[in-house]
């Protein structure tokens, strides 16, 4: 064979062994993008996973992240009383908003004690279980099967939603002593809330480390809603860090804990370069796994891939008046359509462990829970 056949023989081999060795291409318009081959020992991606390209999953207490490399496992079978309940831990949760609690006057983000009794009693009645802020945005939602958590928020730290009497008992009409009438009437009722505080805890001074003291010695969370109330969207990044380095003194201080969740006054988020406020999140002397909105809707699940902690959706406490939407967007409004769309709407399984899901919702879920999946 002349040389040059033998060198083009050579060449074409050559050619046909790296081939066989590199990744397929695959031309997708003016793009090519490899596929590589698929990782031995790995199943199919199971039914009700999205499939495709990268995807990203929200965790409590953290940012979307990267799903992992390798498919999540199948959900596993219900269980009998998860089924029986009918469990979607990936539907709405309403988090509702309240500001001070009158007797006469005030605002219309305010409410008297016989709204707000009224609206306890019925979510009492309506099989509802408060969980805390920080235990919402932590996954740590154990409440009985069938039941369905809501998150009781109170913005600014006011002295009627909380003060003591003379006997060291929550005083008449405060919304701590209605929250504990509620439960004495509906034992399954938990009288847990949260309350976003400023610089001056409940107006309680020096006595704020004895009052904090007894909300959170019956569960109750303090967390931070910047120390003067400003408008933070207006403020630059080093004053808004100011105002929440703080308060978050003062939250240490009288609570002895750390805040897990921030409320933004006024609903408003800073605007700065870092689009996700990111500095907001994590600071030299905070760390918030929750942050939230004034809001108009209920949050979705902790554990849908949906939720993003950052921003967090709140319903304003109101009647169905037509004054700013409420008619549509308040609490009265929102319960109502949750009851007549209770597919829509979280209900546990019973079970903390595990995140149970209707088949047809099991998408939702974010791969970081699809190990602790249960479908039915």
């Amino acid at each position: 064979m002349p040389t040059l056949h033998k060198f083009a023989v050579l060449v074409i081999g050559a050619a046909l062994l790296f081939g066989l060795l590199l990744p397929s291409q695959k031309k997708e318009g003016d793009r090519t993008t490899v596929v590589q081959p698929a990782a031995q020992g790995t199943d199919a991606v199971p039914a009700g996973v999205p499939s495709g390209g990268p995807t990203t999953s929200a965790t409590p207490g953290g940012k979307p992240s990267a799903a992992p490399s390798t498919p999540p496992p199948p959900p596993r079978p219900a269980a009998e009383a998860a089924i029986q309940a009918k469990a979607n831990e990936l539907g709405q949760v309403p988090v509702i908003m309240y500001h001070r609690i009158l007797a006469k006057g005030g605002s219309e983000i305010d409410r008297t004690p016989a709204e707000l009794r009224a609206e306890l009693e019925l979510l009492a009645k309506g099989n509802y279980v408060p969980v805390t802020a920080a235990e919402f945005v932590q996954g740590r939602i154990d409440i009985p099967a069938g039941a369905h958590p809501v998150v009781l928020t109170f913005d600014d730290g006011n002295p009627t939603q909380f003060a003591l009497d003379a006997s060291g008992n929550p005083a008449p009409d405060t919304a701590v002593a209605v929250l504990m009438e509620t439960q004495a009437k509906y034992p399954a009722f938990r009288p847990v809330a949260t309350f976003f505080v400023n610089k001056d805890p409940f107006q309680l001074g020096e006595e704020a480390n004895a009052g904090v003291t007894w909300l959170v010695q019956h569960g109750f969370e303090i967390a931070n809603h910047t120390y003067t109330h400003p408008n933070l969207a207006g403020m630059p990044k080093s004053k808004v860090e100011s105002e929440l380095a703080k308060v978050e003194e003062v939250v240490k201080k009288v609570s002895g804990s750390p805040s897990v969740t921030l409320a933004y006054p006024f609903g408003n988020a800073p605007r700065s370069k870092d689009k996700d406020n990111e500095f907001v999140l994590k600071g030299d002397t905070w760390e918030f796994q929750g942050v939230f909105l004034a809001g108009w809707n209920p949050s979705v699940s902790v554990f849908s891939k949906e939720f993003d902690r950052s921003r967090i959706s709140r319903i304003r406490s109101e009647g169905k008046v037509k004054k700013e939407g409420c008619d549509k967007f308040c609490s009265t409004a929102w319960l109502e359509w949750l009851d007549k769309n209770p597919d829509k709407r979280y209900t546990s399984d019973g079970d903390p462990a595990v995140v149970t899901a209707p088949s047809g919702s099991i998408s939702q879920l974010a791969p970081t829970f699809a190990d602790r999946a249960r479908v039915y």
